[in-house]
């Protein structure tokens, strides 16, 4: 039922393309449709039918085994009749012997146990077919099966987390990029109010320059002023095209609008100890951990015997299938295999695992301490971005003030257009430093909830 619900709101938003996607709507589309997410799907699946054919070896297997044969070999003929129970005196020569048993023996029976018997050493070729079932079951293999089993369970569980970092990865490349859209829109909205001041300004310095109040250079002036803005604007307007491909991309189909989300992100109610215990590195590790552990039961398994049994059950004859049921037979038995001694290379094996085991153990504390020491850092730059972010937007403030008086100024012949040009400049640097800002401190939010393993 939820594929089929999946399925049908996958073919919904297709469908619907050219309407605005939100954020929550992505986010299920993105889960659904994004191919590097059902590669990464497609490698767990694998990796669990791995543990399915490791843990399957505890229940043994069977074999069907048929065997077709044509030969004049003496022991193959006789063993053939043998496996059959077909065997008679007749093929031991015993047509040869017996007349030396007789009252007038022929004269080649001199010594009878001298002769070669034709039909035991050349027999005529037989045709041998046997049709066998054969049962083998491990009883103790010294633990080895189970920690193989242990070892394949954790390389699922990986390629599990690898798939959550996927998904991890492209929820953060979706959100940014949504958050980027909401920044590139109000950069574009303050510039543009931007290019309607100079468009005023330059009607009227037009209007001052045909009542004789300004001069050309400073319609020049503002024109090219209006130029560069206008220049601004296109290249944020070319950056919203290429998110739309991204977004595109992300979604595995055509993004041609979204709804956009607010500008600013709140900062998520994270604490250390949850993104410690989330983090998919720390669990990646952890779970390597769990292997090298169960890669030393491997090693130590060598010590054990290795026990198994067997059954089989099978006939034989120079038919296919001929008088199957009298010429059946059986066999039942168990096997001890144990290596007393083979030079200790077990084990330095058994050591070289637990060698690298505690390496592995030592890796798991480096990656606690490496996670540690980013989300301090993530922590205190977003601190850094918050404090720079109120101090511009409180710059752009007295830009957006400074800009208007010296406007007025210049209406009454107190400033020079240059003055109003660099007032402009400074305004549209402001924008510009505190879009740079913005996007600082969002993608800093979500790079501490990806260590998160988002914000759960």
């Amino acid at each position: 039922m939820k594929k089929i619900i999946l399925t049908f709101f996958t073919t919904f938003a297709l469908i619907n393309a050219n309407e605005p996607i939100s954020l929550n709507d992505a986010l299920k589309i993105l889960n659904n449709q994004n191919l590097e997410i059902k590669a990464a799907d497609l490698d767990v699946k694998a990796a669990e039918e791995k543990v399915d054919s490791v843990s399957g070896n505890n229940w043994g297997k069977i074999d069907l085994i048929q065997d077709v044969a044509n030969s004049d070999s003496a022991g193959n003929v006789f063993g053939f009749k043998l496996e059959s129970r077909e065997a008679n005196f007749g093929d031991f020569g015993f047509s040869e012997f017996l007349p030396c048993m007789s009252a007038t023996p022929p004269a080649s029976c001199n010594n009878p146990l001298t002769i070669s018997p034709k039909d035991l050493n050349y027999p005529d070729s037989r045709t041998y077919y046997q049709t066998k079932l054969k049962y083998e079951l491990p009883i103790f293999t010294g633990f080895q099966i189970s920690s193989y089993t242990d070892i394949m369970e954790s390389m699922a569980k990986i390629k599990k987390l690898d798939k959550d970092k996927v998904i991890n990865e492209k929820v953060y490349q979706l959100k940014k990029s949504y958050y980027d859209m909401a920044l590139l829109e109000n950069s574009i909205k303050n510039l543009q109010v931007v290019l309607n001041n100079i468009n005023k300004l330059e009607n009227m310095i037009v209007n001052m320059i045909d009542v004789g109040y300004a001069k050309k250079t400073d319609l020049l002036e503002i024109q090219a002023k209006k130029g560069d803005v206008e220049r601004l604007i296109s290249q944020m307007n070319y950056n919203k095209d290429l998110l739309y491909h991204f977004l595109g991309f992300l979604l595995n189909q055509k993004v041609e609008s979204i709804v956009v989300p607010e500008q600013n992100i709140q900062m998520p109610a994270l604490d250390d100890s949850t993104i410690l215990k989330n983090n998919l590195d720390i669990q990646k590790a952890a779970t390597g951990l769990k292997i090298r552990e169960s890669m030393v039961d491997v090693e130590q398994s060598s010590f054990y015997p290795m026990v198994g049994a067997f059954a089989e059950i099978s006939t034989a004859d120079d038919k296919f299938m001929g008088d199957a049921s009298e010429h059946k037979a059986y066999t039942v038995g168990a096997r001890l295999t144990w290596n007393i001694f083979n030079g200790g290379v077990d084990y330095s094996k058994v050591q070289e695992a637990k060698i690298e085991k505690l390496k592995t153990k030592s890796q798991v504390e480096l990656a606690r301490h490496g996670i540690k020491l980013k989300i301090a850092k993530l922590r205190t730059e977003i601190e850094t971005q918050d404090a720079e972010i109120a101090f511009l937007e409180k710059e752009l403030k007295l830009a957006n003030e400074i800009y208007k008086n010296y406007e007025e100024r210049y209406k009454e012949k107190l400033s020079s257009m240059s003055d109003v040009i660099i007032k402009q400049s400074s305004q549209i640097q402001k924008i510009l430093e505190l879009q740079v800002a913005q996007n600082k401190r969002n993608e800093r939010i979500f790079a501490l909830i990806k260590l998160a393993n988002g914000d759960k």
